[in-house]
């Protein structure tokens, strides 16, 4: 059985080695010698010729061996294989997560505070609902839970919750009913997942959520393999809503610092769209502003 040691050797390896893959040494601004490359992208030598370091110690961080590399090395690296604000974030959690010093345990709220919860009931003209790292959402309001409605009514959950979005879309045939666009969804959300692998890599629950994940649906499978990362910050979410059809919603979402590892997502729809209109519909159907907190925790 791999340990969380080799566990967390191999993602820093095949991180490395997926962004190193990606870049061509003209897009790195390198002469090309001959045409026969037997790698994808760039060789080692050349990224640590872009890092300034020695080949020898870049293959030690590309072997998985993170332990006490300094911010100055990491920046390096970031800019030889050109990482974006999200991926270079990600190296910084794995090199964190490498360090003895820098392994503290992830602590995530489990339970949704009653001053949240009265926020989200006082927002009754929006969807809006908390979530954790994992995507199980812990509390809702009505029309939160009424534009969720395939979500929280799938049979998945019936016997295990919480609800949580990520096992839906992936495990659940009506995952691709209610989102409009599935194949960008499921990027997104397998790279929203690989980035909280490395800010909670003790996290347990979702280490075990992505072991079923893997396991049980090939095209996640294939979707952790190519080390994506990204931020869930803000975005826009389309959705077909079983009542009001096709929706293109605007979200924000937000930390909540007083409880770690927690967000609130909310749904802003322009003003006098077709999607306010559907809203307004939804608020109709879901009837009172009540919000809704999981039962199961």
């Amino acid at each position: 059985m791999e340990t969380a040691r080799e566990s967390m050797a191999a993602a820093v390896r095949e991180f490395l080695r997926s962004r190193r893959a990606r870049i061509t040494p003209e897009q790195a601004g390198l002469p090309v010698y001959g045409g026969n490359r037997r790698v994808p992208g760039l060789r080692r030598e050349e990224v640590a010729l872009l890092a300034g370091m020695s080949i020898d110690y870049y293959v030690r961080l590309e072997r998985g061996n993170l332990s006490g590399v300094s911010d100055s090395v990491l920046e390096s690296l970031a800019r030889a294989l050109q990482l974006n604000e999200a991926e270079r974030t990600h190296l910084y959690d794995l090199a964190r997560a490498a360090t003895p010093s820098g392994r503290r345990p992830s602590v995530t709220a489990s339970r949704v505070r009653p001053t949240i919860l009265r926020m989200l009931d006082s927002m009754t003209g929006v969807p809006a609902y908390v979530r954790n790292g994992r995507f199980d959402i812990l509390a809702a309001n009505a029309l939160g839970r009424a534009l969720y409605a395939p979500v929280f009514d799938s049979p998945l959950f019936a016997q295990r919750g919480p609800v949580n979005t990520a096992r839906f879309l992936f495990l659940d045939p009506a995952g691709h009913d209610l989102w409009a666009d599935w194949d960008n969804a499921a990027d997104d959300l397998v790279a929203f997942l690989r980035s909280e692998t490395g800010r909670s890599p003790q996290d347990k629950a979702l280490t075990d959520m992505i072991g079923e994940l893997t396991t049980r649906s090939d095209v996640f499978a294939r979707r952790w393999a190519r080390h994506d990362v990204k931020f869930h910050r803000s975005g826009v979410k389309h959705l077909r809503h079983p009542l009001v059809g096709e929706l293109a919603l605007p979200y924000e979402a937000m930390e909540l610092p007083a409880d770690p590892g927690l967000r609130i997502n909310v749904y802003t729809p322009e003003p006098d769209s077709p999607e306010q209109e559907a809203l307004g519909i939804l608020a109709s159907w879901a009837g009172t502003g009540t919000v809704v907190p999981s039962t199961n925790d």
